[in-house]
């Protein structure tokens, strides 16, 4: 960029102080993805402050855990903004399906487990990953995951959403040779502990190469694949030029 571009995009160096947030806007310069807004807790009028401030300084926003009542009042205040009810999202400027880098496989064990999937489907999509989702195909009926071989090993990486027993990633992770981004959900019968039960059997996984985020977070599931395929697109990237 030219020296009045790069003076311009550090003018705000290195937050943008609000009444109620520190808002940061150069933490797409740092880490290559700019700030994600998290929904629960926030007034709905926060969260309006908060969004306008990230999508003047990003051109886009992603804000995560919103109930209804507060998409509500951001669809009246961000015109552009768009819903996405069973994720429990809203987001300006994500990128049309079919469109980014990579490929994400999001794979979901029951129907059950959609709105996190969803959520890490979602945020891959909005930092700039191509994305893919399937749901019902738990290990209760192993041919419906059998039939997605092809899709999974298409993948770059692979995130497989789980409650009850969680047991599908590990049955992934024998199938494939990409990174398995495990996210145990809450959704199971009062044994499952909200979560726990799965994400205990995740966490000790005898399938090589699963890694297990916290229970119901498919955000960071979704961002951590972003983040796997950005670095895999700049190395190429690097490679290329050093042979040019």
């Amino acid at each position: 960029m030219d020296v009045e571009e790069g003076l311009e995009r550090l003018g705000d160096l290195p937050f943008r102080e609000l009444d109620h947030a520190h808002v940061d806007t150069h933490r797409e310069l740092r880490c290559g993805f700019p700030e994600v807004v998290f929904g629960q807790g926030k007034t709905p009028e926060e969260l309006v402050t908060i969004s306008r401030a990230l999508v003047e300084a990003h051109g886009r926003v992603l804000i995560t855990r919103v109930d209804a009542d507060a998409a509500g009042v951001l669809g009246s205040a961000l015109p552009e903004a768009s819903h996405h009810a069973r994720a429990r999202a809203v987001t300006v400027g994500l990128p049309e399906p079919g469109r980014g880098q990579g490929n994400v496989l999001v794979a979901a064990a029951g129907t059950s487990d959609s709105a996190v999937a969803e959520e890490a489907e979602l945020t891959a999509r909005f930092l700039g990953a191509r994305t893919d989702l399937v749901v019902d195909v738990g290990v209760a009926g192993l041919h419906r995951l059998l039939a997605q071989r092809e899709r999974l090993r298409a993948a770059d990486v692979v995130v497989v959403v789980a409650g009850m027993e969680g047991a599908l990633p590990s049955v992934v992770g024998g199938l494939v040779e990409r990174p398995v981004i495990a996210v145990p959900t809450s959704i199971g019968y009062g044994a499952s502990f909200e979560g726990i039960a799965p994400l205990l059997t995740m966490l000790n996984s005898c399938a090589a190469g699963v890694v297990v985020v916290n229970i119901d977070n498919g955000f960071g599931a979704g961002y951590a694949s972003a983040q796997i395929l950005r670095l895999q697109t700049k190395r190429q990237s690097e490679r290329t030029a050093v042979r040019a």
